[in-house]
C-alpha cells in the first residue's frame, strides 16, 4: 500500500504557512530546552492567545462556559490546556497529549570534584541514552538552583555566542585499543559522564616561602575553588546549593535547517517536542468547538512517567475535575463519564526509516520522513508487552477525519518485532476507557543529542492535531 510524499501535495501557499511554522518550531525549541524553560515559553504564548489561569478562576470563584480558554501548571513541569465546547464535558472531550521531558544528563546533587587538575560535575544520565554520543561535543548548562531562603537563581549557560561552553572527555584514539574492543554499551561508562567546567587554578595571592622569595600561593583543590568563586559572583551561590538544584546538560546550540534544500530540521529535544508544539500550536488556533479541547504536555516520560509532574499522577484528572465544577457539571460520576468517553491522541515521535541500517525496519511498517503524521496502532515490545492497542473503529473514525481535511498521515511499528520495542503515556489514559491512538511525527537519531525531522511532517502533524480537536466525535 503507497502512501504520499507530503512535499508532493503542496501549493506555495501550503509551503508558506509551512515555512513560518518551522521558523517558530525552531524559535521554541531554542528557547525551551528544558520541562521548566518549555513551561515558561507556553504560558507566555498561551496567555497572549487569551488563556487564563485555573488556579486564579478558582479563587476568584468565577465560572466557565463555551469559549473560555484556562490552564493549569504542575510544579512548573507540566501543563494541562483546555478550551470549552458546546457540548457538556460529561459527553466527553477532545485529548492531545505529549511530553516535554527529553535524553539529557542531569548534575548529581553533591557533584563538584577537583581531579588530575580539572574541575568537574558529576552527572547521572537520564531517559534512554547511547552513552557515547555525549562525549566531545559541546554542551550547555540549563536549570534552577533553589537557595535555602527560597530564592531561585536560573542558570543558562553555553547558548549565547559569548558563552563558555562544556563538555565531556573520551580517550585518544591513539590509547583507545582496550576500549574499542568493549561493547557500544560499555564504550563509555554512565560515571565516566561527568562534565569538564574548568582548569585554571585559583591563585591565593603572594606569599613568602622558607628562602625568603616571595611566590604565587595556590590553594588546595584550587581550580575547584576557582569555580566556586565564580559561581559566588555570578549567582550568589555556594556549593551547598547544588543539594537543591535541577541542573541539566543539554548540547549547546540552535535548532538548524538542514539539507541543502531546507527540508529538514536537525535539533536537540525533538522527542517530543515536535509533538508539544504541534499541539499547542493546534489548540491556539482551534476557533470554537462542539467538544471541549483540551492538550496535555507533561513531564518524565523518558524515565516511565512516574512523579508528581508524570502522566501516572492525578493532575489531569484533578484539573478535568476542576474545570467541570467550575463548568456547573461537576460529580464524581460526571468526572468518571467525561474520562469513559473522551479521545485522545497520544502524540510521541516514531523512528524514522534509516536506509543506512536497513535490516533493522519493516519496510512496509515503519515511517518515512515526509510521509506526513505517524500512527502506530500499537507500540510495546515483543508481543505488544506494555502497549495500548488502539480499536479498529477508532483508526476509521480518524482516517475519515484526516481524509476530510487532507492531512498526510502513514502508519509505522517501532521495529522489527522482537528487535525493537518502546511505550508512551498512552496506556495511562486508556485506562479509563477512552479511545487512545499513538501519533506523531518521525525522528531520525531519535534520543541521540541530534535529532532529524522534516519540515513536511511537522506541519502535517499540526495539521492533523487541528483536525482531530475541531472534528472527532466519537
Amino acid at each position: 500500500m503507497e502512501r504520499k510524499n507530503a512535499w508532493e501535495t503542496y501549493d506555495a501557499k501550503h509551503e508558506k504557512k509551512l515555512e513560518k511554522l518551522c521558523q517558530e518550531y525552531r524559535e521554541f525549541l531554542d528557547r525551551g530546552k528544558t520541562e521548566r524553560e518549555c513551561i515558561d515559553v507556553i504560558v507566555n504564548t498561551i496567555e497572549k492567545e487569551g488563556y487564563r489561569e485555573l488556579e486564579t478562576l478558582i479563587r476568584k470563584g468565577e465560572k466557565l462556559s463555551r469559549g473560555d480558554k484556562v490552564y493549569s501548571v504542575c510544579m512548573n513541569k507540566s501543563v494541562v490546556m483546555f478550551q470549552i465546547g458546546k457540548k457538556p464535558m460529561a459527553e466527553g472531550i477532545n485529548i492531545l497529549g505529549a511530553h516535554i521531558d527529553s535524553p539529557r544528563l542531569d548534575v548529581k546533587q553533591n557533584p563538584l570534584y577537583e581531579d588530575g587538575g580539572f574541575a568537574y560535575l558529576d552527572t547521572h544520565y537520564y531517559g534512554g541514552v547511547k552513552k557515547y554520543q555525549w562525549v566531545t561535543i559541546p554542551l550547555a548548562i540549563h536549570g534552577v538552583v533553589v537557595k535555602k531562603d527560597g530564592t531561585t537563581v536560573e542558570v543558562n549557560v553555553g547558548e549565547n555566542e559569548d558563552d563558555p561552553v562544556f563538555f565531556v572527555s573520551d580517550l585518544l584514539v591513539h590509547l583507545a585499543q582496550e576500549q574499542l574492543e568493549k561493547k557500544a554499551s560499555k564504550v563509555i561508562e554512565g560515571e565516566a559522564l561527568d562534565l569538564i567546567i574548568g582548569n585554571r587554578p585559583l591563585a591565593i595571592g603572594e606569599k613568602e616561602d622558607e628562602s625568603g622569595k616571595e611566590e604565587t600561593g595556590k590553594a588546595k583543590e584550587a581550580v575547584k575553588k576557582g569555580i566556586l568563586e565564580i559561581l559566588k559572583n555570578s549567582y550568589d551561590i555556594q556549593e551547598e546549593d547544588f543539594l537543591s538544584a535541577e541542573l541539566e546538560i543539554v548540547p549547546a546550540g540552535k535548532a538548524r535547517e538542514s539539507g541543502f534544500d531546507r527540508s529538514m530540521i536537525l535539533a536537540y529535544g525533538q522527542d517530543d517536542r515536535v509533538c508539544a508544539f504541534t499541539s499547542m500550536r493546534a489548540m491556539l488556533d482551534v476557533k470554537d468547538t462542539d467538544r471541549t479541547a483540551c492538550c496535555i504536555l507533561v513531564d518524565k516520560e523518558e524515565i516511565g512517567s512516574v512523579g508528581a509532574t508524570g502522566m501516572k499522577s492525578r493532575f489531569f484528572e484533578n484539573a478535568v475535575a476542576e474545570v467541570m465544577d467550575l463548568c456547573g457539571e461537576y460529580s464524581e460520576l460526571n468526572v468518571r463519564r467525561c474520562l469513559a468517553k473522551s479521545c485522545m491522541l497520544s502524540s510521541d515521535v516514531s523512528s524514522a526509516f534509516d536506509p543506512s541500517y536497513a535490516s533493522s525496519f519493516d519496510k512496509k511498517n515503519v515511517a518515512y520522513l515526509g510521509g506526513g503524521m505517524v500512527f502506530n496502532k500499537f507500540t510495546g515490545a515483543r508481543g505488544k508487552s506494555g502497549s495500548n492497542d488502539a480499536n479498529a473503529e477508532y483508526l476509521a473514525h480518524l482516517r475519515n477525519v484526516l481524509d476530510k481535511k487532507q492531512v498526510c498521515f502513514q502508519t509505522a511499528e517501532l521495529g522489527k518485532v522482537d528487535l525493537g520495542g518502546g511505550g508512551t503515556i498512552a496506556y495511562i489514559l486508556a485506562r479509563y476507557g477512552m479511545n487512545v491512538v499513538d501519533s506523531g511525527v518521525a525522528v531520525l537519531n531519535m534520543h541521540a543529542p541530534w535529532e532529524a525531522t522534516s519540515k513536511a511532517d511537522v506541519y502535517e502533524a499540526y495539521r492533523g492535531y487541528k483536525a482531530f480537536v475541531e472534528e472527532v466525535t466519537m
